[in-house]
């Protein structure tokens, strides 16, 4: 795991600095604290550091062919490599290294911008051609490793964060376009970013620049477009879904080095750590992060897991204090707005488990691919319904009854808004409006201008892959989240466990897997209210009981409390502020009412208020350039109580 950077001037003749390309390097030296390097040459330059994971004592980058016409900067593992390998020597390549760089480097070689088809592993890296004066950047499948771009003052930057394009002298600036998506989704789908002029390379993409033919990016690998019709029975399905799964994990256990687990005590880590216990020869290093909330706790089901997989368990506790003491220093590690308050917890397990391993295993996909979520089987049960009132209720009676909704006490009109009595009808109602954080009718309040809501619709994205996918709305749901919510997940997973230099791998996201799950029909993934239901299944046995019926938690974090307690004073500061308000994008008298509302217990506004508190804290580190120490200063203090790692040897499990 590791971080690239580099500049391609569109000039021929130019030169590049060898100051700014270090000055890139440098500020991702977390993501790789083992080696750094260097490569300069006319037009084009090229930085890495490195996290050493396989063949310690080689490997360095960037790369150069033999015949140094090639110039590789890589970050990812592939898993196949020593497969790949093999192949490769068949067709005439020889190698100096035992790692798998250097199998990226000769794939290209042979196989040129069809390598990445041969590749079976998280990647993002960066090919200079010398001979074609070809840039090439490839990204995976799923979008496990990030990689972002800009075209600005006469040339081509790329890196693994965005602070590294901006250490190049891009000079940041808010796409304030993006504004309304971010306020609905609390990210941004799509090749777009929340700085003017910055790109996402989109997952399963690759991009190609050169001075004859431009800048060019295409697709080359999407999710099955058709589902399976086999007609085999649960039990079938779900013993050969057990040895796919058995056989993905396996692959991932690649490594000159240690591995743990993340455990949370749900199903989808306690299941890959009773198939991961047999495969390694010592005890599973895992690592849970609790609350002292009991409501948002999941300890006790960690321990329980650890328990029944026989692992060393280490845990770690994340006060109030902690929380929001790491706030500033993790948005500037995210470069944008922290989407999902469980960044933070992550950051600490993250922190917590590299004090023991460099790599961990993760759970992360396995809740888009076998519908886990709740607003699912919502979802489903809305449309059902939803098509039934709309065929028999006139419309002028449907109407009514939504006014009457919106004026009724506060605990009926927070169901009834989510049902199919209180959205309109079709899935951008009932799925995308319904599960959003401010709708779109709430937005037309919240902006000054409300006009951008027609600018850029919110729902752009996610829509257009549920209208393409294949299957009915649960499958497309699936496919719609798996390219949307599931790459902003995969960020946050990056970005925080690379914030403490570990390495993070998600079996469940192996490409081979995840196209025989995508194309397997929905009605084995969700049974009546049953989430999860194949997949349950394939882990009977393996995984405790009590761990197979609970019902999922999704790493909950008490902020709606915190923020009505000593941390509401952040929202003075941050939200309410005449330097907060006076940015533009939103009336200030609805901010007020969701701040004043939400103090007084009557409307939960947790989620709005946290992405409003996180946009000006990014606007103040990035636009305004305020230092992450600065804005430290305005956290509430209060005595700070140790929070140490404990060891917890196997407790006994009441199952």
């Amino acid at each position: 795991m590791c971080a690239i950077v580099g500049i391609v001037a569109f000039d021929s003749q130019a030169r590049i600095d060898e100051g700014r390309l270090r000055r890139m390097r440098d500020v991702l030296a977390h993501r790789g604290p083992d080696e750094k390097g260097l490569y300069a040459s006319g037009n084009m330059g090229f930085g890495h550091r490195r996290l050493s994971i396989i063949d310690l004592q080689h490997g360095q980058q960037p790369m150069l062919s033999a015949d140094r016409s090639l110039c590789l900067t890589y970050n990812g593992e592939i898993y196949n490599y020593h497969e790949l390998r093999t192949k490769l020597m068949a067709r005439g390549c020889s190698f100096n290294t035992h790692c798998d760089t250097e199998v990226v480097l000769k794939a290209y070689a042979v196989f040129g911008e069809d390598c990445v088809k041969h590749l079976r592993g998280m990647f993002a890296f960066a090919i200079w051609d010398a001979r074609r004066k070809q840039l090439f950047l490839a990204r995976d499948r799923l979008g496990i490793k990030p990689l972002y771009y800009s075209t600005q003052r006469g040339e081509l930057t790329f890196a693994s964060e965005i602070k590294a394009i901006l250490a190049a002298g891009v000079r940041p600036a808010m796409n304030s376009a993006v504004v309304p998506e971010l306020l609905a989704n609390r990210y941004v789908a799509g090749s777009q970013t929340l700085f003017n002029g910055i790109y996402k390379l989109l997952p399963g993409h690759v991009l190609t620049w050169s001075r004859a033919d431009g800048l060019k990016v295409r697709r080359y690998w999407h999710l099955p477009e058709t589902l399976s019709s086999a007609n085999i029975s649960m039990h079938d399905q779900s013993r050969k879904l057990r040895i796919r799964l058995e056989e993905a994990l396996r692959s991932h256990l690649i490594s000159d080095v240690p591995i743990g687990l993340f455990l949370s005590g749900g199903i989808d880590s306690t299941g890959l750590g009773a198939l991961m216990a047999p495969m390694v020869h010592e005890p599973i290093k895992t690592f849970s992060v609790g609350f002292r909330d009991t409501a948002a706790d999941e300890s006790r089901w960690a321990r329980i897991a650890a328990a029944a997989i026989g692992s060393e368990h280490y845990e770690t506790v994340v006060t109030p204090e902690r929380f929001f003491d790491a706030l500033p220093q993790l948005i500037w590690q995210e470069d944008e707005p922290i989407a999902f308050p469980s960044s933070i917890p992550l950051y600490y397990l993250s922190r917590l488990a590299a004090g023991h391993v460099k790599v961990v295993m993760s759970g992360e996909g396995a809740d888009e691919l076998f519908l886990g979520y709740n607003r699912y089987r919502v979802t489903a049960w809305n449309q059902r319904f939803s098509a039934a009132y709309t065929r028999s209720v006139p419309q002028g009676i449907r109407r009514a009854v939504q006014a009457r909704i919106a004026h009724m006490p506060a605990k009926a009109r927070r169901y009834l808004e989510r049902t199919f009595l209180g959205k309109a009808s079709g899935i951008r109602g009932l799925f995308f409006e319904n599960f959003s954080v401010f709708p779109t009718a709430m937005q037309a309040q919240a902006l000054r201008d409300p006009g951008a809501l027609f600018e850029h619709d919110p729902y752009a994205a996610g829509s257009g892959f549920y209208e393409t996918a294949p299957g009915g709305s649960l499958e497309r749901m699936s496919y719609a989240d798996m390219q949307t919510y599931l790459v902003e997940l995969l960020m946050k997973q990056d970005q925080m466990s690379m914030a403490a230099s570990l390495e993070s791998r998600v079996p469940f996201l192996d490409h081979q897997l995840v196209e025989y799950v995508a194309a397997m029909p929905a009605r084995y993934k969700l049974r009546g209210w049953t989430t999860k239901a194949v997949l349950r299944e394939a882990f009977e046995g393996k995984v405790p009981a009590a761990i197979l019926k609970r019902r999922k938690m999704g790493f909950p974090t008490p902020v709606a409390a915190w923020l009505r307690g000593p941390y509401s004073k952040l929202l003075d500061e941050y939200v309410l502020s005449e330097r907060a308000l006076s940015r533009g994008p939103f009336e200030p008298d609805f901010v007020r009412g969701l701040v004043r509302a939400h103090r007084a217990r009557e409307w939960n506004h947790d989620d709005r208020l946290w992405l409003l508190l996180n946009l000006e804290i990014w606007q103040r580190i990035f636009v305004d350039g305020e230092k992450q120490g600065a804005l430290l200063e305005t956290m509430p203090r209060r005595r700070r109580s140790k929070s140490p790692a404990l060891r917890l040897v196997r407790p006994a499990s009441p199952c």
